[in-house]
């Protein structure tokens, strides 16, 4: 279904190449500019999958230090440093270098922290801040929408419906082929995720975020920004997304 998905993809990338060279041709000095255009296509196309080598690296190394890490946690654990090997997470490298240095750890400290995790981990990302770091918020005005239809984005377009799971961990993601994706936002380590799912809502986003661009490569429909999805939508729930109109309907 994947291998399917990408060749649409790639077909309808060919189509709007062959429209946009088409259009060109009929400027003056067309026939230049079209030909300037192809070979910068043909260059981007040759040379974009290179883009993902450095995030590939980044994230191999970043698991081998987290394993590292995580063995040193675990002998402090059983020394009586720690209370557990994921209070390593709330201590700054410096911090972590010291208690395995001294076999000391402000305890209170780790709490505290772990503490403003949850609080933080609980709050509700704006749809926009500035880098002013002021948080904007608002409502679509949209009237051509069914009653009761959930609102976002329109990132990917396609119309799919299916059964709505509701992930908030990937670790705890159980997906079937035909499911569709409803969670806050996606980062590079869910692309694996992609593969066998058919559409995507997520909470926060927008054009150029990661699980739009990847819905689009995958030609998957998507919608994001939908506010309160992971909450409004019950997991197992059938829902249809409609991802060039950009909203989603709860199904009975």
């Amino acid at each position: 279904a994947a291998g399917r998905r990408f060749e649409e993809g790639r077909r309808k990338a060919r189509q709007m190449e062959q429209e946009v060279l088409s259009r060109l041709r009929t400027l003056p000095d067309g026939d230049r500019k079209a030909d300037e255009t192809r070979r910068m296509i043909d260059r981007v196309r040759t040379f974009i999958g290179y883009r993902e080598y450095p995030k590939y690296g980044i994230v191999c190394r970043f698991f081998v230090y987290k394993q590292a890490l995580l063995a040193e946690a675990e002998r402090l654990v059983r020394e009586g440093v720690l209370s557990g090997k994921e209070d390593a997470f709330y201590l700054t490298f410096q911090e972590f270098h010291e208690a395995v240095r001294s076999r000391r750890v402000d305890e209170q400290l780790v709490r505290r922290r772990e503490e403003a995790f949850r609080s933080y981990r609980a709050l509700t990302p704006p749809r926009v801040l500035t880098s002013d770091g002021e948080a904007l918020t608002g409502a679509y005005r949209r009237d051509d929408v069914p009653a009761g239809a959930l609102t976002g984005l329109p990132v990917s377009a396609g119309t799919v419906e299916g059964r709505a799971r509701v992930v908030l961990d990937m670790a705890e993601a159980d997906l079937e082929a035909g499911d569709i994706l409803v969670t806050v936002f996606t980062d590079p380590s869910w692309s694996p995720l992609f593969v066998g799912i058919a559409g995507l809502v997520t909470e926060a986003g927008g054009l150029m975020t990661h699980g739009a661009v990847i819905a689009r490569e995958y030609g998957l429909p998507a919608v994001v920004g939908v506010d309160r999805a992971t909450r409004l939508i019950r997991d197992g729930q059938r829902i249809r997304v409609h991802g060039a109109d950009g909203y989603v309907e709860l199904l009975p």
